[in-house]
């Protein structure tokens, strides 16, 4: 039952946090940094987006691979004892997917930091989750955007991949994620060599980030706002995932996100998203409030669709969705 595994993956992370030593995406990014650096010519042509393919294969296949070879061992003789092993590997795999205690881990204090008026140790900490020249940037807007953002990056698309294919779909995910935010950059190192990763990144994408706007809008206080802003700002964003999240978002939080942004010494004239005020203290904290509602939401949900499947059908939640994917 892995909508019973997710629940138990996400209060693993609720309690643990991410580990603080030998975390496996830690040596995974090593390791993706040395193939890069082995692999990537830094030229802009098509052997270079090649080699950027063998890259992602070569270090995202194996892991899903070797999981899903084990559980169809443990499934190959049912028992109890295998079952709950399944179940194990499950919910260790979504508490290593996902990141919710450490998304609050390092927005919160920013938010403190601001609350009190040390506004230069705010800018560092935010600087530590986000990619755009402290200097220039607007505090409250970046670490709003980061929570929402990371909602959907680093919750709710593990969580979606967990449902339609257990522990490998939350770990190719995750993976992918990983090479997109280390190698998906339009700039002239990764221009073709992380195409790959940030397109197949957008694919898995898809569908969780408007599930996510989708929720935010729900669990909004006024959801014809969200609703709104979603409609009609989504396709002014530059990321076609980015755009439901962060509109909806905004909209559900009444507050203006968005505009001129420097990254690496480049201005990028983003749109401005939501209804509002620009974002405060407090607003970084609701924005943390929302995306742990969200998770909420989705746990409930997804167990109570597990279980009414198995009581009334016999078939779990993620049996079912991936029948409806292959019709």
């Amino acid at each position: 039952m892995i909508g019973v595994a997710i629940a138990l993956g996400v209060c693993l992370d609720t309690l643990l946090g991410e580990p603080k030593r030998f975390h496996p995406l830690v040596g995974f990014g090593r390791l993706a940094s040395r193939l890069e650096k082995r692999l990537n010519n830094q030229e802009n042509t098509g052997l270079n987006r090649c080699s950027g393919i063998v890259a992602v294969c070569v270090m995202v296949m194996p892991f899903p691979w070797g999981i899903w070879l084990l559980i169809d061992s443990l499934r190959a003789q049912a028992s109890l004892s295998n079952d709950i092993c399944i179940l194990v590997i499950n919910a260790v795999v979504v508490y290593g997917a996902i990141g919710q205690k450490s998304l609050k881990e390092h927005i919160l204090p920013i938010a403190d930091a601001l609350s009190s008026g040390d506004r230069e140790l705010a800018r560092r900490l935010t600087s530590r989750v986000v990619s755009r020249d402290p200097a220039t940037m607007n505090i409250e807007v970046s670490a709003t955007e980061s929570a929402l953002e990371n909602g959907s990056d680093a919750i709710f698309g593990a969580l979606f991949w967990a449902v339609l294919a257990g522990a490998p779909g939350a770990i190719v995910y995750r993976l992918v994620n990983t090479l997109d935010a280390m190698w998906g950059y339009k700039t002239d190192r990764f221009q073709t060599f992380g195409w790959c990763a940030a397109r197949l990144d957008d694919a898995l994408n898809y569908i969780p980030a408007r599930l996510t706007a989708l929720s935010y809008m729900l669990l909004a206080p006024q959801p014809s706002r969200a609703w709104r802003c979603w409609m009609q700002q989504a396709h002014l964003h530059a990321s076609p995932n980015g755009g439901p999240v962060m509109s909806a978002g905004a909209g559900a939080l009444g507050v203006q996100l968005g505009g001129p942004t420097c990254y690496h010494g480049h201005w990028v004239d983003k749109p401005f998203l939501g209804e509002g005020a620009s974002p405060k203290a407090a607003d970084i904290k609701r924005a943390i409030q929302l995306v742990t509602k969200t998770t909420g939401l989705w746990v409930v949900f997804i167990v109570m669709v597990d279980l009414l499947g198995l009581l009334l059908n016999g078939v779990p939640l993620s049996s079912a969705l991936l029948g409806l994917l292959k019709c």
